[in-house]
């Protein structure tokens, strides 16, 4: 097994897999990327046995079929050490790979190709298609409120959502919900969920870029798995009942705030700086056409700023996580905020004011 290709066109798919392949292993095989040559194409797979992904890339020639491992961390250093514009020469000999590229020549160990595992094929009985920026726009827009190591070990994660015609990702840590809805063109009868795991939402992140192209979603019972013309990416899903996103949605608040978003963010920012480290608590105190930002700290100094807002209504006072109200002004990029309270226990609902397809939700705090 031999071939040639630049290090332009393999740094990038091998960079991507690579960042699957987990430093500490149960298997050896594990710390591997497989690469396989069928006809003129080359594929490159790593997986941590809960997530896959697959890069390929178009070789100049058909330089006959094949398969091996090599270690992923070095082959990749390999690769990002030699200068920009070489070739690399690889080839197999007695269970050994010599990596060439000018002068500068590596020999590393391998593994046989048949040790690599693979994630089972589920069925796929859900499979649309959607553009990459779709997709992409549904992660960016949610993932910061998945919860990290939550006991509850489907919050550490993403529900998608497939409706009619549309896909909704919803992401919580039980503090606060961030929920987005894209029209997709899907035809199904009934609600189908799933939870991606968090491990799976940040690759798939890494993967998907803005443009037009397409990406094939194709929903199992266990697995989901996403093409597009470079990668393909499957992830196990997680085995849980996502609570009911829907209950925590508020309803019924009366008091409307359309602030300033970019303002908004910068005295949200301001402010945090003297707030308690531990609990990231601020006062917001409202009253007609002004929004207070009060915060306190236990070396007993104090922080306030205060912001124009369109708001008309009877005064009120309610403390929030700062870090909460700074993630949702951050992954925003319209010019306006709309915020919808209705007392001083209950949710705060933050979206855009005109067409909004997100909405946040975050849960007060006794200050």
């Amino acid at each position: 097994m031999k071939f040639a290709v630049s290090r332009e066109a393999l740094i990038k798919p091998l960079q991507l897999v690579a960042g699957v392949v987990e430093r500490r292993q149960t298997l050896p095989v594990l710390a591997n990327v497989l690469l396989v040559i069928e006809g003129s194409q080359l594929s490159i797979t790593g997986t941590d046995l809960e997530v896959e992904i697959v890069g390929r890339l178009q070789l100049e020639n058909a330089p006959g079929d094949g398969e091996i491992t090599v270690p992923a961390k070095k082959f990749l250093d390999i690769c990002r050490a030699l200068p920009d514009d070489s070739n690399i020469e690889f080839s197999l000999k007695d269970q050994k790979v010599t990596v060439k590229s000018g002068r500068t020549r590596f020999t590393l160990s391998t593994l046989p190709g048949n040790e690599f595992p693979a994630v089972e094929q589920g069925s796929n009985d859900l499979s649309f298609s959607s553009e990459q920026k779709e997709v992409k726009r549904l992660i960016d827009r949610t993932s910061f409120a998945m919860a990290q190591q939550d006991v509850r070990y489907y919050l550490n994660g993403m529900l998608w959502e497939v409706r009619s015609q549309e896909l909704r990702v919803v992401a919580t840590d039980g503090h606060r919900l961030a929920m987005c809805t894209r029209p997709v063109n899907v035809e199904i009868a009934d609600l189908r969920q799933a939870i991606l795991p968090r491990k799976g939402v940040i690759e798939l992140s890494r993967l998907l870029n803005d443009s037009d192209e397409n990406v094939e979603v194709s929903l199992g019972s266990s697995h989901i798995r996403a093409t597009t013309s470079e990668y393909t990416f499957t992830s196990k899903l997680v085995d849980g009942k996502f609570p009911d996103y829907e209950r925590v949605l508020p309803k019924g608040g009366d008091k409307f705030v359309i602030g300033d978003r970019a303002e908004l963010k910068q005295a949200f920012a301001r402010t945090s700086i003297l707030s308690n480290e531990k609990y990231r608590g601020v006062r917001l105190e409202l009253e007609e056409g002004m929004l207070t930002i009060i915060a306190n700290n236990p070396e007993q100094e104090e922080a306030q700023d205060q912001v124009a807002v369109n708001y008309a209504g009877d005064s009120l006072e309610v403390g929030f996580n700062v870090s909460y109200l700074q993630d949702v002004t951050n992954v925003l990029d319209s010019e306006n905020i709309k915020i919808t309270l209705s007392d001083s226990n209950s949710s705060a609902l933050l979206e855009e004011p005109e067409n909004s397809d997100s909405a946040y939700v975050v849960m007060p705090m006794r200050l």
